[in-house]
């Protein structure tokens, strides 16, 4: 596969400013420096296509990335081979991470797999792989600090889009693409989708030097992910790298629920989190008593599962602006690096044609993202149902003899 070099693109996509306007001028411009617009950047780098990303945070470092990942063969490693990545990240997965275990809420074990192949879905702390995309990228790739307040096509040429951010610049660009996340403000050029409540609310959470601290909890978790379900809620965690435990709690609540409650106060966003989880085992609902911060709640949302669009010039979704499902598929990170790379790969491969591009990369989007949307609505649905763990760990078992 090979690129186009900026030098030798026609002249209308030749990065630079319009002398007419004044206005810096990108041939590809992508909103968003999540993995899908990293990975989506870092392989068009490695076929010698430059694209520059405007990130709304404003620094690499300004906040923790946390949380574990497992990046599938079929998906993500296949994104981080294209981008010539693929032998560092192998160094940085976190061995044993991909054993999982399911636990009813009584803290009865279901199911338990501690020999897991581990380059089938190896996990990865998600900090690490930020970093490892930030780092293959030329310094200045990421434009940080850029809030976008408004994106508009211009009347000409066909395809161009004016991108203004709220400290007052603002660029054009002959592709935009939006990597901007859940409420992507990309989107609305292409789609009047917006995301709905699934229903269900997360508490986050996470437990410090567990194995020495914490060891009922650490115990618990296990070497890898635990799945602890019943009741209609359910506690997700995994053990991180740094030897640290991170679980979600979910729940199904109203949709004003967590404003109901002040997760500022320690305690108080304890108790509530607790009250959620009455007849519980006490080494789960340890988890989420012995957490050694202020817990942290979200919304979970979701768009549509069939989301679609009519072919929009100049213009284009990628990650969670494109297809934001729940997280119970486990399919969200390596969809938005696979769109990236699919994206990518089909840049290199039509030079000079920026629309063939981007109508084959959609072509081939639109059914993939619709099965995994359609496989975590209904993931959702099993696992904060009646008998939610033993339908898992059936489901677990099943899977690993088959393999």
């Amino acid at each position: 596969m090979t690129g186009l070099p900026t030098t030798d693109a026609p002249a209308n996509q030749i990065e630079g400013t319009n002398m007419t306007t004044n206005t810096p001028h990108h041939p590809i411009a992508i909103i968003g420096a999540g993995l899908g617009g990293l990975t989506m950047a870092a392989v068009l780098h490695a076929n010698g296509i430059t694209a520059p990303l405007f990130e709304l945070e404003a620094g690499r470092n300004v906040r923790t990335q946390g949380g574990m990942l497992d990046i599938h063969d079929d998906t993500g490693q296949k994104a981080l081979q294209a981008a010539g990545l693929f032998d560092q990240f192998t160094k940085l997965v976190h061995v044993g991470g991909e054993s999982q275990r399911v636990l009813d809420h009584h803290g009865t074990v279901l199911f338990e797999n501690k020999e897991v192949d581990g380059f089938t879905r190896p996990e990865i702390d998600r900090g690490h792989l930020r970093d490892l995309l930030l780092d293959a990228l030329p310094d200045g790739a990421v434009h940080w600090g850029c809030r976008v307040i408004a994106v508009r096509p211009l009347e000409e040429p066909v395809g161009r889009h004016e991108v203004t951010l709220a400290n007052g610049q603002s660029f054009t660009t002959d592709l935009l693409v939006g990597a901007d996340g859940a409420w992507s403000k990309v989107r609305a050029l292409v789609s009047d989708a917006l995301p709905a409540y699934t229903g269900i609310s997360f508490i986050e959470g996470d437990l410090e030097e567990a194995d020495e601290r914490h060891p009922d909890q650490a115990v618990v978790m296990g070497p890898g992910m635990l799945f602890a379900l019943g009741g209609g809620a359910g506690i997700i965690g995994h053990r991180e790298t740094d030897g640290s435990l991170h679980f979600y709690l979910g729940h199904h609540a109203e949709e004003g629920w967590i404003d109901s409650v002040d997760f500022t106060d320690t305690e108080a966003g304890k108790a509530a989190a607790l009250g959620v989880l009455d007849g519980w085992a006490p080494e789960l609902r340890g988890l989420v008593a012995n957490a050694d911060a202020a817990l942290t709640p979200r919304r979970i949302h979701a768009l549509p599962p069939i989301h679609t669009w009519d072919r929009t010039p100049g213009v284009t979704l990628l990650g969670d602006a494109a297809h934001l499902m729940s997280p119970f598929a486990g399919e969200g990170a390596n969809l938005a690096m696979y769109d990236g790379y699919q994206l990518a790969f089909a840049i290199a491969a039509n030079p000079g044609d920026t629309e063939k591009a981007v109508a084959e990369y959609e072509a081939e989007l639109f059914p993939r993202a619709q099965v995994s949307a359609t496989d975590s609505a209904d993931s959702l649905v099993t696992l904060f149902s009646d008998g939610a763990a033993q339908t898992l760990a059936t489901t677990f078992d099943g899977y690993y003899r088959q393999r």
